[in-house]
């Protein structure tokens, strides 16, 4: 053979070589998978590979007992926090973190590794744990055949992530201190173009005030709402802090300002929520001066009237929805009183 037909062979050799060791794309046995939920401000998102049962018994033998599994299939599975979050009870800082079990026949450990580009748990080291947990698995009636992250039970302060397969589930509570968090966030955003807000510095003293934050911070925030613009909203929710705090006398000089700054409309929100806060006979006084001071208003003797129905006044209720009808030009909101006041009447 002559040294260039040599050449021309060595070439497509290695190129076949370098071919068979690629390989095509082509589903997978066990599938990429992902899970998010966000808890208050917190993102929390699971990264996981689904194997599926295929007639296999696995707690015991696929899944061995008593050593550390990679809670999915192929690489570890991981997870990630946004934030500093309490896993069971026990504090683990923002991150992500390679999520390994070590499963019993009663309860199970749930680890937290720092090491997170491990192909399964082969190279697992318990000395870059940065948490370990218990939990005890739940027996479910009906298979799940390909292995499940879901969250269960969330809320603004709290999820559940469950791993299930085959006929068992594996619970793991998470906790997030939400108005910590909230509190941070908006402390940082005020420092931005959002610091020039009135309605940005209100936002984050009603916040603190309900949620709570620090009710000194929470005033200076009021007032440094006040000091931009003075409005119902700012100086109510002022008066708001001022009662948290014991203060009486001053949250009453507040509400008294806020008054002073109300709109229909404001005036008419704080009846309603009077009647959240299970005041119903404040709210009917609330909404009766609203009428007086707003006598062309039909939005004033509806809100009236649906107190007063509340509080099992019908006659009461029924003369202010027959107001409301005179008064109202809107051909819905006139159709909805008139069924209102048939109701009432019968």
């Amino acid at each position: 053979m002559s040294r260039s037909k040599s050449v021309i062979v060595a070439i497509v050799l290695s190129s076949a070589s370098t071919a068979a060791a690629q390989r095509l794309k082509a589903p997978e046995a066990s599938p990429p998978a992902s899970v998010q939920q966000t808890v208050g401000l917190t993102e929390i998102s699971v990264s996981y590979h689904r194997p599926a049962v295929s007639n296999r018994k696995v707690w015991g033998e696929l899944v061995p007992y008593d050593a550390v599994w990679r809670a999915g299939a192929n690489e570890n599975t991981t997870v990630t926090f946004s934030t500093d979050v309490k896993v069971n009870g026990r504090p683990l800082r923002a991150g992500t973190y390679g999520l390994h079990m070590l499963p019993t026949q009663k309860d199970w450990t749930v680890i937290f590794s720092t090491a997170t580009t491990s192909w399964g748990s082969y190279t697992y080291d318990p000395k870059e744990d940065a948490l370990r947990v218990s939990a005890t698995p739940v027996p479910v009636p009906i298979a799940v055949e390909r292995l499940q992250f879901r969250f269960d039970n969330a809320d603004d302060k709290r999820a559940t992530l469950v791993l299930a397969w085959e006929k068992l589930t594996v619970p793991v509570a998470i906790e997030v201190d939400t108005p910590k968090i909230v509190m941070d966030s908006m402390k940082k955003e005020l420092r931005g173009q959002l610091g020039y807000a009135w309605q940005a510095w209100n936002q984050a003293a009603h916040y603190a005030a309900t949620n709570g934050g620090n009710l000194t911070d929470a005033l200076a925030m009021a007032d440094k709402s006040i000091g931009m613009t003075p409005t119902y909203a700012n100086h109510s929710t002022r008066a708001l802090i001022l009662d948290k705090q014991g203060k009486k006398a001053q949250a009453g000089e507040a509400r008294t300002a806020a008054l002073a700054l109300a709109t229909e409309p404001d005036l008419n929100l704080a009846g309603y929520q009077l009647i959240n806060d299970k005041k119903l006979a404040e709210a009917i006084a609330m909404f009766q001066s609203i009428a007086q001071k707003y006598p062309q208003s039909w939005n004033a003797q509806d809100s009236l009237g649906e107190a007063l129905a509340m509080n099992g006044d019908k006659p009461g209720a029924l003369a202010a929805y027959e107001k409301a009808l005179a008064l109202v030009k809107d051909a819905v909101q006139k159709k909805r009183i008139e069924g209102v006041i048939v109701q009432l009447k019968k």
